[in-house]
């Protein structure tokens, strides 16, 4: 009697538990990453929190599985972009507002700019130095209690004494004092993997170090070297040792031709890139996270009287517009490419305009596609999770209303925003 109750109860246990967590994706055109392919009439389905099927047409769900209607979209991978700085965003006050909010006052601004990323479009996206408040927003979206995209983040960025991400640039002399690996900042290769080991504590997915000058810092230099080969050597042996990957901001050749020497694994910005330094990167591997986006946002807002101090406008001018250019002669040389932004240093949620820049300069739409998933996940080591639509991996998924190989500025408007099988955006 007990055997004949469990054998008609079980099933029905097993289609409440199971079915109520599928999610059928009725999708128009969906974009094979991996293939490089445009399927028509597809359908996925998504079972908690990742891709349990992928079939040919409109598959009829059980009743109890939810039906998400796409077919007058097209669906694409979550976007990722690889260099962003979630914790703030460029104003004229910026400057200023580092000595007057709390902690707290950048968390909760942060929240907004979390949720603004992710509705954009942008599932997963690499935190490229702050002050440590990113872990926490990191851990506050991993565990639900904030709307925002799945963030690696580098905690802290790593410098030398008065290099771009010093933290005491720009201030009196009262507040300078003598930072040291725990703030962030080093001289040499014994300070440096400390510095590792310390971002590591804190929290740290990933490291970042200024191997040159930059645009914003409150410094002269925006471009010449500010590591010694051997300290770089140091943060990406200690860092491999942690399995973190490791990203150099870089504006001037001579600091990108000691980051690659080193084994960095990503330069980002790029800005006064050498055929010699594109040579080296293409034969050692390392990725070009370019950031037009930023340059051409600095370049805007440095004719602005008053946005920035006047000592970061020179810079901001001679640095933005020479992105574009050096990206266009990077991808025409095969340096491998991943997509970033940051944003951040542009306006959060604006990330897809990027793609605009990318195909502005040259590239194919395909090819710009694949730099913020396949590329990108590489980047990360995450292909086996993220980067395409593929059974077994996690459903970050997303929508827009046209084809964007054939209309790429669709991207800056995402309908449909799904994370980890959540749906967290739909727009008809």
């Amino acid at each position: 009697m007990l055997k004949s109750i469990l054998t008609l109860i079980i099933p029905f246990i097993s289609i409440f538990c199971f079915g109520q967590n599928q999610k059928y994706l009725h999708c128009g055109k969906m974009i094979d990453v991996e293939s490089k392919k445009v399927l028509e009439k597809m359908t996925i389905i998504v079972e908690d929190n990742l891709i349990k099927s992928i079939v040919s047409g409109y598959s009829t769900p059980p009743k109890e599985a939810t039906v998400i209607d796409l077919k007058n979209k097209t669906v694409l991978p979550g976007l990722m972009d690889m260099h962003i700085h979630i914790e703030g965003e460029s104003s004229p006050k910026a400057y200023e507002d580092r000595f007057r909010n709390n902690e707290a006052d950048v968390a909760l601004k942060a929240t907004t700019y979390c949720e603004k990323t992710l509705m954009a479009g942008f599932t997963t996206v690499r935190d490229l130095g702050g002050s440590g408040i990113n872990v926490s927003l990191r851990n506050a979206i991993n565990a639900g209690y904030i709307k925002g995209p799945r963030i690696y983040t580098s905690e802290k960025s790593i410098a030398t004494t008065g290099g771009h991400a010093d933290p005491t640039n720009g201030v009196k002399d009262d507040y300078k004092g003598d930072p040291g690996p725990k703030e962030g900042v080093i001289n040499g290769p014994e300070e440096a993997a400390k510095a590792v080991r310390q971002r590591y504590k804190n929290g740290a997915d990933v490291i970042k170090i200024t191997s040159t000058g930059g645009v914003l810092s409150v410094a002269a230099d925006g471009s010449g070297p500010q590591f010694t080969i051997e300290e770089i050597e140091a943060v990406v042996k200690t860092a491999n040792d942690y399995n973190m990957v490791t990203a150099a901001h870089a504006h001037g050749a001579e600091g990108m031709r000691r980051a690659v020497i080193g084994g960095i694994h990503s330069i980002e910005h790029g800005t006064f890139m050498t055929q010699e330094v594109m040579d080296m990167m293409k034969e050692k591997g390392t990725y070009y996270v370019p950031t037009i986006t930023a340059g051409k946002f600095v370049v805007e807002k440095a004719k602005i009287p008053g946005f920035y101090p006047a000592i970061i406008v020179p810079k901001a001018l001679k640095v933005g517009p020479q992105i574009q250019e050096t990206f266009a002669k990077a991808y025409k040389a095969g340096v491998k490419i991943a997509f970033g932004t940051d944003s951040g240093v542009s306006y959060h949620g604006k990330n897809a305009d990027e793609f605009v820049y990318m195909c502005e300069a040259g590239m194919t739409p395909w090819d710009a596609i694949l730099c913020a998933t396949v590329n990108t996940a590489d980047l990360l080591r995450i292909t086996d999770k993220l980067g395409s639509i593929k059974i077994g991996k996690i459903a970050d998924i997303v929508a827009v209303d046209d084809n964007p190989l054939d209309n790429i500025s669709t991207l800056q408007n995402v309908k449909f925003v799904m994370k980890e099988g959540e749906v967290y955006k739909m727009v008809e």
